[in-house]
């Protein structure tokens, strides 16, 4: 029976972290060689389905209603990112940085975003419902967790399983 338990888990860890999808292998990947031309670009309104930003720095980037669903934001600076109104649905941010933070009405659904942090972000009428996040940022977030989504009707604190 543990073997059984053991394997699913590491069937499991796979799947999460090395996707195989036709989506995974067609998508623009941006990395740290880009360097700090990343820093406050506007990507507001654009299509960045399955996008990935891996190791950089993207402090005051403008992704507002962006459609990022599927994206990937590892170990990336989100310092004073606006991601007002973006679509992020089934991302991972993965020790993503989301310092002085616009996330107000995002949508966040069935993202992963273990090991990440939240320091003073508006999340207004962002819905988090079923991501994944650590307890302590989401006790964090609990705090100013307010408003209900625009685009799904979700109220914030329950998405994120506020008490």
């Amino acid at each position: 029976m543990k073997y059984w338990q053991l394997l699913a888990s590491f069937v499991l860890a796979m799947v999460l972290f090395f996707p195989l999808s036709a989506q995974a292998a067609s998508s623009s990947s941006i990395t740290r060689s880009a360097g700090d031309e990343l820093k406050g670009k506007d990507y507001s309104g654009q299509s960045l389905v399955g996008t990935e930003f891996t190791n950089v720095n993207l402090e005051n980037a403008n992704f507002s209603n962006a459609d990022l669903r599927g994206g990937v934001f590892n170990g990336t600076v989100l310092e004073g990112v606006n991601l007002h109104g973006a679509d992020f649905s089934e991302g991972i941010a993965y020790l993503a940085k989301f310092k002085g933070a616009d996330l107000s009405d995002a949508v966040l659904t069935d993202a992963m975003m273990l090991r990440s942090t939240f320091d003073n972000v508006d999340i207004t009428g962002a819905d988090f419902t079923n991501a994944v996040l650590d307890g302590p940022q989401v006790k964090k977030l609990c705090t100013k967790a307010s408003g209900v989504n625009s685009k799904t009707g979700v109220d914030t604190r329950e998405s994120l399983g506020c008490k």
